[in-house]
């Protein structure tokens, strides 16, 4: 069976079962787990599956989030990751739908920071800042190109050398036309160390940056 075809009640029980019956520390380590599998069936779904395959990861997805955060609602992780998984989601969807799962993941990754800002080293703040940019300004949408800059940047002083957030302010730069301090923060996110258990997530990253930097130094 296709690993997103498992149970969706799967992780949330996994959770509770060992905070019901075993100490704190059992329960915690079984959020982590189950946050850690988000975050590779996330990679999985995007960047190696498309259509409506891709939208369906997603959906399953953003429920076992949903389960997760109500079981560790104060894991700031938990809610790091329905906001990311949200954001991917309204990036598949397109349209009025992606407009609501902007919101949401907006919601999510707000109530992560006021748990803890530093979660993830700052992955709230590059998660946050990138849906700034992404999504369309008023009346569409709650786009603001100025409070993406500053939730980029908070990322950048949280982790200087991280992929994600030297990737998600050079895209900014580079949508904004400044191609060559883009370019700056896109080899230092080429150049960021790998992450031994997500090792899917940093080549599809790796690729977007390659993709990236031919845009950022073509004539």
């Amino acid at each position: 069976m296709h690993k997103f075809l498992r149970h969706p009640l799967s992780i949330p029980l996994l959770c509770l079962s060992l905070l019901l019956g075993t100490g704190p520390a059992r329960a915690q380590d079984a959020c982590a787990a189950a946050i850690q599998d988000l975050q590779q069936r996330w990679a999985v779904a995007n960047y190696e599956m498309r259509g409506k395959p891709r939208l369906t990861a997603l959906q399953t997805l953003t429920q076992e989030a949903e389960r997760l955060t109500a079981a560790y609602p104060e894991r700031a992780e938990a809610w790091i990751w329905s906001g990311i998984i949200r954001s991917t989601m309204a990036g598949a969807e397109g349209g009025l739908h992606a407009l609501g799962a902007a919101k949401a993941a907006r919601a999510d990754l707000e109530r992560a920071l006021a748990l803890d800002p530093n979660a993830m080293n700052g992955s709230a703040y590059t998660s946050l800042g990138a849906l700034y940019y992404k999504v369309p300004s008023w009346p569409v949408g709650f786009g603001d190109k100025e409070k993406a800059e500053q939730m980029l940047r908070r990322a950048l002083e949280i982790n200087p050398e991280g992929i994600d957030s030297n990737f998600f302010y050079g895209d900014f730069l580079l949508e904004q036309g400044h191609r060559r301090m883009a370019r700056e923060y896109l080899l230092r996110a080429q150049q960021a160390p790998p992450r031994p258990d997500r090792p899917l997530a940093d080549s599809g990253r790796q690729r977007e940056i390659a993709k990236l930097l031919e845009r950022a130094t073509s004539s």
